[in-house]
């Protein structure tokens, strides 16, 4: 059988710089940071203060409020994001069989301002104290379950949890199940808002997160740069709809790209410390590639996972000379972290939005920050300024804790 091509008719963001594609990509190309004070908690005892909040969230302008009150934040951003891409596709209203339209949608956390919320009751008051939507707001599924009621999509409807890469093992799924017949619609990319006390006092314990710029927001995600102290917590949606090329030429879709391939491999190494060699990595990429039957030299573009720790940026800077050879010197690379925060679950959607932006308007965003590049990171990392080029290509990489990598690659449409 010919494999079944695959295209983007359709996306859909919230995070820190935007409630919109069209506000996410003005901030990209002007090298914004979305990163602020903390509103979500008080954060007097913590030694990180900082994080992406989407600022000034109201889920009643995408729902109505007796829905959102059902919804823990992390579900609220999934529809509201799946609302814009699946308006964008021309798919809210109808235009595919509801059997054949699934929902995949990476998620690290779940609704955990919901269970930490509960769990203080439970501690306080007892069995008695607890919220009874505890359970349908706090587990992982229920985002993606919800988008299915709202629009009677009758597909499989799962997540993917593998921590920081699930949004873009979310897409390589969906772009799987797609390829083989099994739908012809995917609503797909992932979702995070894990911005609590507790989750950012573990990621604190794991010396994971930036202390350092608590009074300068704006310059604490710096990845590949030489005084970078750690990620910046995120939160947001970034959702695709990935469709089956005939079914989207059916009906006159526009298409933003075409999903090339998707590369994905374990370390097998360490819980939270990557394989210090980036042959974990550097296998994601290269089974990417063979997957779109590409060589190195096609890409354009890469979308690095980049999340400004100490640990993992020479590392994937170690992965992508191992992958890409003498071109990785050539290869324009930068972490949009540095803008948007760490979405954890929800990064690989939204940097893939931003991938395909970057091939439509023929601009590399840049890395802000990178003042003083590190010596052990010597690629081309596109510092402070974006740049014009044209992009037939374009790869994303996330990694995660457990040691998952993932890699999509997006290429023009012919």
């Amino acid at each position: 059988m010919e494999r079944r091509r695959v295209v983007v008719s359709g996306i859909g963001t919230v995070n820190p710089l935007g409630h919109n594609i069209a506000d996410t990509w003005e901030a990209v190309k002007a090298g914004k940071s979305g990163i602020a004070p903390i509103t979500l908690f008080d954060t007097e005892e913590f030694a990180c203060k900082i994080a992406g909040e989407v600022k000034n969230f109201n889920p009643e302008n995408w729902m109505d409020k007796k829905d959102a009150r059902k919804m823990a934040r992390f579900s609220q951003f999934a529809v509201a994001g799946a609302a814009e891409a699946l308006a964008d596709a021309g798919l809210d209203k109808g235009g595919a069989d509801p059997e054949r339209v699934g929902i995949i949608l990476g998620n690290g956390i779940g609704g955990y301002e919901c269970t930490e919320e509960s769990l203080i009751h439970f501690v306080s008051k007892g069995p008695r104290g607890v919220p009874p939507m505890t359970i349908p707001k706090m587990i992982i599924n229920e985002g993606m379950a919800n988008i299915a009621i709202r629009y009677g999509f009758l597909g499989p409807c799962y997540a993917v949890v593998t921590a920081c890469t699930s949004g873009t093992d979310a897409l390589g799924n969906a772009l799987l199940a797609l390829r083989s017949g099994m739908i012809d619609v995917a609503v797909s990319g992932g979702v995070e808002a894990a911005i609590t006390g507790f989750s950012m006092a573990g990621f604190l314990k794991l010396t994971a997160l930036s202390t350092r710029n608590n009074d300068n927001p704006a310059i604490a995600s710096r990845p590949f740069d030489k005084d970078r102290d750690g990620f910046v917590m995120g939160e947001g949606a970034g959702i695709l709809i990935l469709e089956e090329l005939n079914h989207a030429l059916k009906r006159g879709a526009k298409i933003y790209a075409e999903v090339a391939g998707y590369g994905i491999s374990c370390d097998a190494y360490h819980l939270t410390s990557p394989d210090a060699e980036g042959n974990g990595p550097a296998r994601a990429f290269k089974w990417a590639l063979r997957d779109a039957g590409m060589q190195p030299e096609d890409i354009d573009y890469l979308n690095a996972h980049g999340t400004s720790t100490p640990t993992n940026d020479p590392l994937e800077t170690i992965a992508i000379k191992k992958a890409f050879g003498d071109y990785a010197y050539k290869l324009p690379i930068s972490s949009t972290k540095s803008m948007t925060a760490h979405l954890i679950g929800g990064a690989g959607g939204l940097e893939s939005i931003i991938c395909l932006l970057a091939m439509r308007n023929s601009f590399i965003p840049p890395t802000i920050n990178l003042d003083n590049p590190d010596e052990a990171c010597d690629l081309d990392y596109v510092p402070k300024v974006g740049r014009k080029a044209e992009l037939r290509a374009v790869m994303s990489d996330n990694l995660g804790f457990g040691g998952h990598n993932g890699t999509i690659i997006y290429k023009k449409y012919e």
